[in-house]
């Protein structure tokens, strides 16, 4: 499974098969998710400071494909522009990204594509668990660092600093009695130095990038609701 796959049934409810959170984070959370799929390995990277080029930018190391149909596309738009910084890559590496892992998922049995109409009217897709097996898996490693403070290996670091971007780790960890200090320790880890450095620079710009996106939907959403 991707980190994007394993992030997408975090984030969709397994009996209403709704997602928890809205667009644009979401997607954006998924496209930052292959971002670092990606980087954890070795096919991109983020310029530093001091190397002779612009910090910040995606770098392409390994433009061979990964085998991966949903992974390959996505690094040939990078390959086809190299040099932008990850929050103006997110936009166009997200476009039918959630549609298409949905449908991934669906094929192997993990969703259930469940359709129907809103007001008896207007086509919907619900994605409902169908096995959850995998699902649980992910739950337990994560909520094992949460709760426990077992160390996080790089893909669950991952998901947690992209569910603590998203703000919805006590959405996602429903059992928590305390959810301030489940968010707080979802974004020490989130800050902690738990993978390599070029992962590190990755997971800090797809936080930026969903922060923004988020921002710049709720202020959108503000402004039409005041007009």
């Amino acid at each position: 499974m991707l980190i994007a796959e394993d992030l997408l049934l975090l984030l969709y409810d397994d009996e209403t098969g709704k997602p928890i959170t809205g667009s644009p984070g979401l997607d954006y959370a998924l496209a930052g998710a292959v971002l670092i799929e990606l980087t954890l390995q070795g096919k991109l990277d983020i310029t530093g400071e001091g190397t002779g080029e612009k910090p910040g930018r995606l770098k392409v190391l390994d433009g061979s494909p990964t085998g991966d149909p949903i992974l390959d596309e996505r690094l040939s738009f990078v390959v086809d522009k190299p040099g932008k910084k990850p929050k103006d890559q997110v936009g166009r590496l997200s476009k039918h990204l959630r549609d298409q892992l949905l449908a991934r998922l669906a094929e192997r049995g993990v969703l259930e594509a469940d359709e129907g109409k809103v007001l008896g009217l207007f086509p919907v897709t619900r994605w409902p668990a169908k096995d959850a097996r995998h699902e649980a898996e992910v739950r337990s490693q994560l909520e094992s660092v949460l709760k426990v403070g077992t160390a996080p290996n790089e893909r669950t670091g991952a998901l947690i600093a992209l569910l603590s971007a998203l703000n919805v780790v006590p959405k996602v960890v429903t059992d928590a009695v305390d959810k301030r200090a489940l968010k707080q320790r979802a974004k020490e880890i989130a800050d902690s130095d738990w993978a390599a450095a070029a992962v590190k620079k990755a997971v800090a710009e797809m936080q930026a990038a969903i922060t923004a996106a988020i921002v710049v939907a709720s202020s959108t959403a503000a402004a039409s609701g005041s007009s």
